[in-house]
C-alpha cells in the first residue's frame, strides 16, 4: 500500500508558525519525505489507518519551526536508500543507522537518537539466553530485514560472518519478521532497543530481551548527496534537543506507547 499524505505543521499544532529568528525561515517550501510506516514506534500505520509515530512528530516539529510544509510518501526499505540517493525524494525516514558505507550514497542529518542493539524473544525462551549460545544452537534461526544494521549485526556479531548463513531468514519489513518471532518460524530478532522494549510492552509477555546489548547505532534522515537541506533540518534537531523537544518525544512513544494503540 502506498500513503501519500501532505500536511503542515498545522495538522498537530493549530497554526502554521513562522520560522524562529534563530533557524533558518524555508518560507514554506514542501519537503518531500519518504518512509517504511513498519517500524514502531517511530513510524507505523495505526489501527484506524494512521501513519504516525516519533518520526512524524519529529518531522511536523522540525517543519514548523523551518516554516516548510510536508508531503509523504511510502516506500520498502531496501529501495529508499537508492530512491533517495537518485533524487526521487527530499528526505528518507525510518530509523536508519548512520553508518560510512551509506555515507557514500546519501548525506546523513545529525544523530537525533542513539539506540542499543538487542536480542528479542519469545516470552518462553529457554534454550539460549545470549548471542553465543544461539549461535552454538544449529538449530535456531533468526530473523532480518537485508540490508540493515540488524542483518550485520546478527551475520558479524552473533554468526561466523557468512551473509548466505542459511540461519538467517530474509523478510521484507521489520513487522515481518517479529511476526514470525511471535509464530514461532524464527527464534530471534535482532533491533534497536526503542523499538524492542515497546514490542516488549505490549506483549504482554509473549516477548522478552535477553542477553547483553549489541553494540549503539546512531539514528539519522538521509537526503540526496548534497542536498541544501542538511543544515536546516541540523538547526532545527539541535533546536529540539535545546529545549527539551526530543525528551518529550521520547516519553510520548517509548515510555508511554503500548504497539497497537
Amino acid at each position: 500500500m502506498k500513503f501519500i499524505t501532505a500536511f503542515t505543521a498545522a495538522a498537530l499544532m493549530g497554526t502554521l508558525a513562522q520560522a524562529d529568528s534563530h533557524l533558518p525561515n524555508l518560507e514554506g517550501k514542501e519537503i518531500v519525505v519518504v518512509t517504511e510506516n513498519a517500524y514502531p514506534p517511530l513510524q507505523f500505520v495505526d489501527a484506524d489507518g494512521a501513519a504516525v509515530g516519533w518520526e512524524y512528530d519529529a518531522m511536523a516539529e522540525i517543519a514548523t519551526r523551518l516554516n516548510a510544509t510536508v508531503a509523504y510518501e511510502n516506500i520498502s526499505w531496501d529501495a529508499m536508500i537508492p530512491a533517495v540517493s537518485e533524487g526521487q525524494f527530499d528526505i528518507g525516514m525510518t530509523g536508519i543507522t548512520i553508518r560510512d558505507d551509506r555515507t557514500e550514497v546519501v548525506d546523513f542529518s545529525d544523530s537525533y537518537m542513539t539506540s542499543e542493539m538487542v536480542m528479542l524473544v519469545r516470552g518462553g525462551e529457554a534454550r539460549f539466553a545470549d548471542a553465543a549460545s544461539f549461535a552454538a544452537n544449529p538449530d535456531l534461526m533468526m530473523a532480518a530485514q537485508p540490508g540493515t544494521t540488524p542483518f550485520y549485526v546478527g551475520v558479524y556479531d552473533v554468526l561466523d560472518g557468512d551473509e548466505a548463513n542459511p540461519r538467517i531468514q530474509l523478510m521484507e519489513t521489520f513487522g515481518a519478521t517479529v511476526q514470525a518471532l511471535r509464530a514461532g518460524d524464527v527464534d530471534l530478532v535482532l533491533t534497536d532497543g526503542t523499538a524492542g522494549n515497546g514490542y516488549v510492552a505490549a506483549s504482554e509477555g509473549a516477548l522478552k530481551i535477553v542477553g547483553e546489548k549489541l553494540g549503539t547505532e546512531d539514528f539519522g534522515f538521509i537526503f540526496p548527496k548534497g542536498s541544501d537541506l542538511v543544515a536546516p533540518i541540523n538547526a532545527a534537531i539541535a533546536d529540539m534537543r535545546a529545549d527539551g523537544t526530543i525528551d518529550a518525544l521520547n516519553t510520548k512513544w517509548f515510555l508511554d506507547f503500548k504497539v497497537g494503540e
